[in-house]
């Protein structure tokens, strides 16, 4: 059900070579662009009817509207099963409590005398959120993206979702409940790159869709082109592609738990990547054995599961050490990471690359895509050794105001002119002399 690659017995290679000898799957961005291309120029040029057209091609509903009624919201949150919605209640409590811990203020630093420079924090104005509705719905998506932009402070957030044949053409009832949830009323019925290319131009009318300023969410392939393809225009926060989780376990680890938690993100996709590295082979053993009967008794076994087990991106990993385990799940870079270890919090303070780390047997990934209080939207790929999962940072930009006198200047002036002259930008030294009646003091 499950490949294995043996990197016993010799000398792990560096860098790039490592990360070549690793699974991954497949998820040719580029190529998906020029199929986004046509849907995103048409949204451009026809608005509303386009994103109309797009969700009878491809969700099979005929739209009078793309704009959600405030009443559909309403209703939505009013039939929400109490037990789900104390759920949902629950994992917005403790998402703020953590991403409210992450708000900055802004500090100033006096240079010199007379010279400081102030770094201060300002969210970006509006943003449009994506929240998926293919072989799954995720209202716990909804939350990872609303909740640190209101914490950032963002004062105008939409979010769109996919029409929903079975739901009369809206989106998901649950999708719809957790906006009402988190406050957030202007939602749209609009998928995959249409979705994109609407927050990206704008849709024009009295239900139309005013411009956003950056686009954040998971989704699939034709969602990530087509942020590829707007940036430049908008902010994203990535191209998510499909996700992955890596366990780093040693004799001590449970072969149930770890077993139940490569399914658990099998059954996300069919490219879902599912990674042990080991140095115990008779884990390795005990692991592959335990798959079978549970995932006999899971759902999505065909369409899901085993592609996802079987595929070229999953894998258990033999290797010589703990030691050598942590050098290819930091080659790996793994959206989730599991350390299953004995002393887990030490290994995993050693660990460089991941999206999110889980320590020990009671920090499955589970727990973070729910209710840990951490982000669920993090860099897939690889993308964790340069890049950083969802949070209030996403959503501010730094800017720093330089405030000098004239005294402050003056004490200066000379070395800007210096340099100024040294990369031939003799009009950046002038600027300086202009205020010094050309006489800057050194000089």
């Amino acid at each position: 059900m499950i490949s294995r690659i043996d990197l016993r017995g010799d000398t792990l290679p560096e860098g790039g070579d490592l990360r070549d000898l690793l699974p991954r799957a497949e998820f040719d961005v580029e190529a998906a662009l020029e199929k986004v291309r046509p849907l995103c120029e048409d949204v451009r040029h026809r608005g509303t009817a386009a994103l109309i057209d797009a969700a009878e091609k491809f969700d099979g509903v005929t739209l009078e509207r793309v704009r959600v009624p405030e009443k559909a919201l309403i209703d939505a949150l009013e039939a929400l099963d109490p037990a789900v919605r104390a759920a949902l209640e629950e994992s917005i409590r403790r998402a703020r409590l953590v991403h409210r811990a992450q708000r900055r203020s802004s500090h100033t630093t006096q240079v010199v005398p007379g010279g400081t420079v102030t770094e201060k924090w300002v969210p970006v104005g509006r943003v449009g959120l994506y929240a998926p509705g293919g072989r799954s719905v995720y209202p716990s998506s909804v939350i990872m993206n609303v909740v640190p932009a209101q914490e950032a402070g963002v004062e105008s957030i939409a979010l769109a979702s996919p029409a929903q044949k079975e739901f009369g053409g809206l989106p998901h009832p649950t999708i719809l409940a957790a906006c009402a949830l988190l406050g957030i009323d202007e939602v749209y019925t609009a998928g995959g790159a249409s979705a994109v290319a609407m927050f990206a131009y704008g849709t024009p009318g009295p239900d139309g869709c005013a411009p956003a300023n950056m686009v954040t969410g998971p989704g699939n392939i034709w969602v990530a082109a087509a942020k590829r393809y707007f940036t430049g225009r908008i902010g994203i926060d990535a191209e998510a592609g499909p996700t992955e989780i890596a366990v780093l376990a040693d004799a001590t680890a449970d072969p149930v738990h770890v077993a139940a938690d490569l399914i658990s993100q099998a059954e996300h996709d069919p490219l879902a990547a599912a990674v042990l590295v080991t140095d115990s082979a008779e884990l390795a053993d005990a692991v592959e054995k335990e798959l079978e009967p549970q995932v006999a008794a899971t759902k999505h076994i065909e369409d899901r599961v085993v592609p996802a087990l079987s595929g070229r991106q999953s894998a258990i990993v033999l290797v010589d050490s703990v030691e050598d385990g942590l050098r290819v799940v930091d080659a790996y870079g793994a959206e989730h990471l599991e350390i299953q270890t004995a002393d887990a919090a030490a290994v995993a303070a050693r660990v460089r690359n991941a999206g999110a780390i889980f320590v020990g047997p009671y920090a499955p990934v589970s727990l973070g895509d729910y209710c840990a209080g951490s982000n669920h939207v993090l860099p897939t790929g690889g993308c964790a050794c340069h890049s950083s999962g969802l949070s209030v940072q996403s959503f501010l930009r730094g800017i720093h105001i330089v405030d000098y006198s004239e005294e402050a200047l003056a004490e200066v002036a000379h070395h800007v002119v210096t340099l100024a002259e040294a990369e031939d930008l003799p009009a950046h030294g002038a600027a300086l002399k202009a205020r010094f009646a050309w006489k800057v003091p050194g000089k």
